[in-house]
This record gives structure tokens, sequence and C-alpha cells, in this order.
């Protein structure tokens, strides 16, 4: 059954690529699209602050907005139904193998014979593959609309699926044997003052991995992180409440971690460059309260639910000696410096190329050759989950192309304090850099406004699996420690404690900072 499930993912990703590269061909000339907000000639009611006139507006003038927000708000409303049709998919496999055996047949038949409707369920309960299913349902109304030249330009040339490529790329690269035993050998150090127990990695993964996301971006933090989680803690079947605890914290951590510079976080990077917003900008305005943040969260969640860390400790104890003595024993463990030397080099020709598709693609493939010729000291490269993440993200940022004409009035209209507030709700239901991205749109934003709406979306970034790029990559790592797949509900209760914590640090907007795009305009060098 598991391998009919891969078939249809395949398809479906395929399919998408097709769709795309197709997209890819002779274009044409088409109206653009999606039109420019100040197409819509109301900047008067904006004004006013109607925001309901101006969302009134323009549905009249363009009455396709509503149909794409709806199909939006549907594939949105999906994702929360993920888990239930999961469970009624697999109801429906229990059933039809029990109808099976009282047939006389065999379980190999069984196998090989799943009902048909429940792989389509467990297909469409497949949250990865959920907002590219509704990017058909977006192409079908906009071509009806307008026509299939101006959805094949859309995806073409207007939609930047450079963030999705890239985070295949990371995915992949942080995922890797010898990336990977640097990271537990650094972690393990600090995991080693508290004797290595379950707690003592379990602090060290979610307080220190977030914040070398600043560095090694957050899509590959993510990915180090939950896989050091399952090796080090899921493995141990911590209770349902710890564990949508850890995973909420988690997605927080990731979320905030990495706005110590200004080219790790998503949301930050769709800033960067319009705002002028330097690394040391960001860390003297955001860095250290993430920093703090993380800490006084972390510390809550650990005392909260010290005495379940304690009941298994003993157990994780032994077998951990157990793994060292094995490990002693096996010489093939231990990687050459020269060979996660090299590794670390192909990270960070990515990271720093990360804006060209081009040059950290064509880095991956002279990797994926040097994985091959050294294949003694490598692991198995399963590209399965860093490409459905990258079909998630590229599914999620089709479908945000299309929503710049509710949420940028929607920021524009609001204070600074509502203006924070609203980013982090809007972040739950929307991939935070599409925020910070349309607030960029957003004419004449104070400097305290573009701190709010960049706060806001970073503290929201682990409420849902779709709030932040690197969220899908933790959900996929650690989904099969959750019975069913990740409940969204139960996500949200465990990331909302973090969330509020951080909130309350980054809520005390700063009224003396200094802009730096307007410290250029004025004549003072910025540096970074």
């Amino acid at each position: 059954m598991n391998q009919i499930r891969k078939y249809w993912l395949g398809l479906i990703m395929i399919g998408g690529l097709a769709v795309i590269a197709v997209a890819g061909g002779d274009v044409g000339s088409s109206p653009i699209f999606p039109i420019p907000l100040d197409s819509y000639g109301d900047a008067g009611l904006i004004k006013s602050g109607d925001i309901f006139a101006v969302l009134g507006n323009r549905i009249t003038h363009t009455p396709f907005n509503l149909f794409a927000s709806l199909i939006f708000l549907f594939a949105i409303m999906h994702t929360f139904a993920a888990v239930k049709i999961t469970g009624i998919a697999k109801k429906m496999e229990l059933t039809h193998a029990e109808q099976m055996r009282k047939s006389g047949k065999s379980e190999e038949e069984i196998e090989h014979n799943p009902p048909v409707l429940a792989e389509m369920l467990h297909f469409f309960g497949e949250v990865e593959a959920i907002f590219g299913i509704w990017v058909i349902v977006l192409a079908t109304v906009m071509i009806s609309f307008y026509d299939w030249s101006t959805f094949k330009i859309y995806i073409a040339q207007t939609v930047n699926y450079t963030e999705p490529m890239f985070v295949v790329v990371i995915m992949a690269l942080a995922a890797t044997r010898p990336v990977m035993q640097l990271a537990k050998q650094i972690l393990g150090k600090f995991a080693a003052i508290g004797n290595n127990s379950p707690g003592a990695w379990w602090l060290s993964i979610l307080t220190l991995a977030p914040i070398l996301g600043s560095f090694i971006t957050e899509p590959a933090a993510m990915t180090i992180a939950a896989m050091l989680l399952a090796e080090q803690f899921y493995r141990l079947k911590p209770s349902s409440k710890l564990a949508y605890a850890t995973i909420g914290l988690l997605f927080v951590n990731i979320s905030v971690g990495g706005t110590l510079t200004n080219f790790a976080a998503p949301p930050v990077l769709m800033v960067k460059t319009p705002w002028d917003w330097t690394s040391s900008f960001m860390a003297l305005n955001f860095g250290w309260k993430a920093i703090l943040g993380i800490l006084i969260s972390n510390l809550i969640y650990y005392y909260a639910f010290k005495k379940e860390f304690s009941k298994f400790a003993s157990a994780f104890e032994a077998e951990a000696e157990a793994k060292m003595e094995m490990d002693s024993e096996r010489h093939e463990n231990s990687i050459p410096i020269w060979i996660t030397a090299v590794h670390l080099l192909f990270m960070g020709w990515t990271v720093f190329n990360a804006h060209y598709p081009p040059l950290f693609i064509g880095g991956f493939l002279f990797f994926l050759g040097f994985a091959m010729a050294t294949k003694a000291h490598q692991s198995h490269i399963n590209l399965k989950p860093p490409l459905l993440v990258g079909f998630f993200l590229a599914g999620l940022v089709t479908h945000g192309g299309v929503q710049a004409w509710w949420i940028a009035p929607v920021l524009g209209s609001l204070g600074d304090l509502p203006l924070m507030v609203m980013a982090t709700v809007l972040t739950a239901f929307n991939d935070n850099a599409a925020i910070t991205f349309l607030s960029t749109l957003v004419p004449d934003l104070s400097i305290t406004a573009k701190y709010a709406v960049v706060a806001g979306a970073v503290t929201g970034g682990g409420l849902t699996v779709i709030a932040n790029a690197p969220n899908p990559a933790g959900q996929s790592i650690l989904s099969k420690f959750f019975p069913g797949g990740v409940n969204p509900a139960k996500l949200l209760m465990g990331a909302l404690i973090p969330t509020i914590i951080l909130g309350l640090l980054f809520m005390g907007i700063p009224q003396d900072v200094q802009d730096p795009k307007q410290l250029e305009n004025a004549g003072i060098e910025v540096t970074d």
C-alpha cells in the first residue's frame, strides 16, 4: 500500500512540474496579472480607513479575487481535516482487509489489493499534497475568468519558486550523514552537561538548533533539529501532551531563531532588500529577544514535563551505553574530516547563492556526484521528504500570489500593536514570508510598523504547519511519531504558550529604532 501511495504522490509532483514546464514555453501576450494594487483606484477609500469598502470595491472591480481567496480558504480548511481524512481511509482499509480474510484471501493478496477509494483518501490526506491539489482548482477558475496564457504567465513569470527549490536542496544537504554526525557531536557536548539524559538532549536541541538557524538558514536547522529529536527523544514514545508540546515549541523556536541575521529566516529575506535591513539591525532589534524567548519557553516546558523526562531517563542511559560500545567496535562509523568539510562547503555555497537557483541546483548536482564517490561514508540520500516539502511550498506560494488584494490593505489600515497581532494571526493561515512580502507593497510604512509586521510574522510562525516555510520539513520528519499524522489543533495548543511568550517580548515596539532606509537616504552609511 505504501508503494501505491508513493506512486500517487510521485504522480502529482510530476504533474505539477509538467504544468510549470509547459507554462515556461511561449507565453505570448496577456494582461498583467495579478493587477497592480494601485490599479483599483481606491486611494480615497484607503485614506478614509473603511477597510470593508476597500475590499468590496476590489471584489467588484475584479470578481476573481473573491474566488481565489475562497479557494485558498478551502485549501487551509483541507489541511485541518487531513488527519480525519487519513483516519477514514485507515478504517476503510481495515474493513476491506477483514472482508477479504473472510473470503479466504491471503495476506499477500490483501496487501496488493487495497480499496481504491481508501488510497485516494490517503492521497487527499497528505498535507504536503493539499495545496498542489487546490492549485488545479485555482488554475481552472483562473482560466475561466481569463485564459490559458494568463495562467501560464502567472506560473512561469509571476510566482517565485526560488524558496521551494532552495528548501529542497538545503534539506537534502542538512540530512546527510556527515552533517548530522557533526551536529550531533556539537549538541552532544552541551547535552553532556546534563549527563546526556533525554531532558538534556531535549534542551540542547531545542535551544541551540534554532539559534544555529540564523547562520545555516531555518530550513537546514529544522531538518537537523527534527532528525535529532526523532533519534534522541521521540523514539522514547513520550506522552501525546509532551509530543505536541515539543513539536509546537520546535516550530516557534525555529521561526524566531533565524532573526539574528538578515538572510536565514524567509520572512526577513522578503524585507531585507526593500527596507535595507542589515544583520546588525536584526540582531539589535530582534535577535536578543528571540534568544531570551527561546530560553524562557524551553525552561517552562522542561519543568512542566520534568517528571516524564525522569521516567524514561534510565532506559535511555542503558540504551546509550550499549550503543556507545557498538559504535566503538565499528570503525566504519568514523567520517574523515575532509568529507565533512566538503559537505559544509556545499551547504555554504547553497546558502550564499540562495537567490540563484541555477547556481545552488548546479551545486547540488555536483554534490550528488561527490556523495556517490564517497558512498562508503554516506547514508542513503532520501529525496522524497525534501521534494514533498518543496511541492507543498510551491503550492502555497502559488495561492499566496493572488491574496495581495486583501492582505495589503488590511495590514496598511492598522496601528503598530494591532498590526503585530494581525500579522501573527494571518501568519497562522498563510506563509509568514508572504505576509512580510505583502507588507513591502504598503506605501509609507513607518519603521515601527515595519518592525511590528515582521515581529508578528516570526512570532506566529509556529502555530500551524503552513505558517513558516521550514515547518513542513519538520512535520515530514516527525509525523511518523504521531498516530494518524500531526493534529493541527493539538499543534496549535502546543505552540500557543511559546507564541505568547515571544509575542510579549516582541510587543515592546521600540519607538527610537532607526530606519536603515531613512539613514541611507539622509546620506548616513549603513553597514552590515
